[in-house]
């Protein structure tokens, strides 16, 4: 299996993590102490979860890689831009946390990071179908997410709703350009 370019990766992981970016932030500002306890907590639980489901994803999209391969670049431009879409979409809907919400509760945070992580599943199957080796993204997508989402409850703590909605358009963006990317370098 080919290896995929590191600044791809990077940037699919940059563009993954910008859910639970988003999310830190909103998270962060319910918080009042011990943020970097809060921030390494939520960042671990975010890291795990994007880095598994891409993983998950890669392993669905290896049993059927066979069956459309004369596609696959098509298929990946469009899981890769309905992702990319929905996070445009979502960008402009984007509602932080009710102060009296805590984000930080066991059951909240395995919905937050299930939730935040979803489009990863997505992306682990475009991996496959384009026969991406899956380590390497993996490992960079967990570690991404989980500097960015630490940095984003930070960020939250000191009133971050500036940035959220940009956050998730930029994320969006950048998803759809590799989608594009990924075509035009197999059609050329």
């Amino acid at each position: 299996m080919p290896a995929m370019n590191i600044w791809t990766i990077i940037l699919i992981a940059l563009a993954l993590a910008m859910d639970a970016f988003a999310v830190s932030i909103a998270s962060g500002i319910c918080i009042r102490q011990s943020r970097i306890k809060h921030a390494l907590i939520m960042a671990g639980w975010f890291g795990a979860f994007q880095a598994i489901m891409p993983l998950i994803g890669w392993f669905a999209g290896v049993k059927f890689s066979s069956y459309i391969s004369s596609i696959d670049h098509w298929i990946a431009l469009g899981l890769l831009s309905f992702v990319g879409g929905k996070m445009i979409y979502e960008s402009s809907r984007l509602e932080s946390l009710e102060k009296k919400t805590n984000p930080f509760d066991l059951h909240i945070l395995f919905v937050l990071s299930f939730a935040t992580s979803i489009d990863a599943l997505a992306v682990g199957l475009s991996f496959a179908l384009l026969n991406v080796e899956i380590l390497l993204p993996v490992i960079i997508i967990g570690l991404v997410t989980f500097t960015i989402s630490f940095a984003g409850v930070l960020i939250g703590e000191r009133g971050g709703h500036f940035f959220e909605k940009r956050i998730e358009l930029i994320g969006g963006l950048v998803l759809i350009a590799i989608g594009i990317k990924i075509v035009l370098d197999h059609i050329l």
